[in-house]
């Protein structure tokens, strides 16, 4: 059965979904003014696998990833570029996406854009007031008021007089306290009339941290079951959305304990990605040694870069080189050789009583441990090369496929040999047929000046029974 480490109780939990045969799971996604980069690319395949397994292990699954396409960071970049906001969040949101399909992550079942449930948010906000969990300031902002949530704290594991406002909470002087945070920001004179919507507080946009509690709640219920992101969104985010939505839906002192002594609040499980680090940093925009998903794709073929996130497991660190890619590269092309004489196979129907099927089963149920499985599909593979087996091959590739990988020909990933697609096939095509006319007319220098030629391009070419000719990159 599978079990979930839960960031808020801090173990591994047997899954018990609200409804047993229905998951719904909320993630955090983009906040679309910039491209995505690769520690973005981590959280969206890590989700993608989770909500796979989920599936695959019988699971109707209900997953929704937000988009926020509004804040203070999309404003700043928009007018800098002296374009609406509209046009820069659509501009980019069309850039996540052609990042998404190439890594292969399937799409969530919904994808709100905060700027279409403000309604929601300001029901929220002023039930939270009613509440008595949320004021408005001198300078307009609606604030939440931290220190009259009980469990405020409790995800990070930290006391109140530990915790210090964050990265995107501006401390203003008419906070009642430093670590209240907005709920609504007030509308400045300087700001773009497309960042403004009319609220009982006047006009002004959403804080950051309202927008995922209110979606949630309107797409999946006041409870669900998991909400994930990376492990940087533990606080202040998540944080914040578990005191305003319990808050909304409770009251400061929370919502108690359910029959499992559960905490009995709007999120089940909480999970939490690790980071992807380079030299020892966690990779971010805000420190500058980043690579954007896009700039990794003109070196590496996508599901190399997918290999790569998917052999770590899902909370560890994950550390980012050319070696540890080049290595996932090469790893990725053990599998695919494995299944090249078997090009042309479905995937199938899988029999999860195989002893194969089993252990994949059981380590992807212990928390998702993606590592563990892989070492499954290499000990599969090496059991194809030697037996040559087409049902353990299939089997290979309907596992693999689970996790959204080895889902093309071998030939077509051997040959790129797992880098961007940059090789002209027709002109390498044309060269080998060029070569196989030499060797018929018996002129072995041109043949063997073709050959030549071929590996300067990076192209590896192999004679075989009957003249069919087989190539891949180098």
């Amino acid at each position: 059965m599978l079990h979930i480490y839960n960031t808020y109780s801090r173990q591994k939990e047997l899954f018990k979904p609200l409804d047993p045969k229905h998951v719904r799971m909320y993630v955090c996604g983009m906040t679309v003014y910039d491209y995505c980069h690769l520690g973005h690319g981590r959280m969206v395949v890590v989700f993608d696998m989770v909500q796979r397994w989920l599936r695959a292990s019988g699971y109707d699954v209900t997953y929704v990833r937000n988009i926020t396409d509004i804040d203070d960071k999309i404003i700043k970049r928009a007018l800098e570029n002296g374009e609406s906001i509209r046009a820069l969040t659509d501009r980019f949101i069309t850039a996540m996406n052609e990042d998404f399909t190439a890594l292969g992550i399937q799409k969530p079942d919904h994808e709100p854009r905060a700027t279409e449930y403000v309604p929601q948010m300001l029901d929220m906000i002023s039930t939270l007031e009613k509440n008595g969990l949320a004021y408005q300031a001198d300078s307009g902002d609606v604030n939440y008021v931290v220190r009259g949530f009980k469990n405020y704290g409790r995800l990070s594991g930290k006391s109140l007089d530990e915790l210090r406002a964050g990265e995107r909470v501006a401390v203003a002087s008419d906070k009642r306290d430093p670590l209240d945070f907005v709920l609504w920001k007030s509308a400045k004179a300087d700001e773009p009339e497309d960042t403004k919507w009319p609220s009982p507080w006047g006009l002004g946009r959403p804080g950051w941290h309202i927008e995922c509690s209110a979606m949630s709640k309107a797409l999946l219920g006041e409870r669900f079951d998991i909400h994930g992101g990376g492990a940087d969104l533990q606080f202040p985010h998540h944080e914040n959305e578990i005191a305003q939505s319990e808050g909304a839906l409770c009251g400061g002192e929370g919502c108690g304990c359910d029959a499992d002594d559960k905490p009995n609040g709007f999120v089940r499980y909480w999970m939490h990605n690790g980071f992807i680090r380079v030299d020892n940093e966690k990779m971010s925009k805000s420190l500058g040694n980043f690579f954007t998903i896009r700039d990794v794709l003109q070196e590496y073929d996508a599901e190399v870069v997918r290999f790569f996130i998917l052999r770590a497991q899902y909370r560890s660190p994950l550390n980012y080189s050319e070696d540890t890619l080049n290595d996932a590269r090469a790893a990725l092309a053990r599998l695919y050789t494995a299944l090249k004489p078997f090009d042309g196979l479905t995937v199938g129907e899988i029999d999860w009583s195989e002893p194969h099927a089993t252990a994949f089963k059981a380590a992807m149920d212990d928390d998702f441990n993606t590592p563990v499985a892989v070492s499954v599909l290499f000990e599969l593979a090496n059991y194809v090369n030697k037996t040559a087996d087409a049902a353990a091959a299939q089997l290979l590739k309907s596992l693999a496929g689970v996790l959204g990988l080895l889902e093309r020909s071998a030939s077509e990933f051997l040959q790129a040999g797992g880098q961007a697609s940059d090789i002209d096939v027709a002109q390498i095509e044309a060269l080998i047929e060029q070569r196989k006319a030499a060797k018929a007319a018996k002129d072995f220098a041109q043949a063997d000046a073709i050959r030549a030629q071929l590996t300067e391009m990076g192209i590896a070419i192999e004679d075989k029974a009957g003249g069919v000719v087989e190539w891949r990159r180098l």
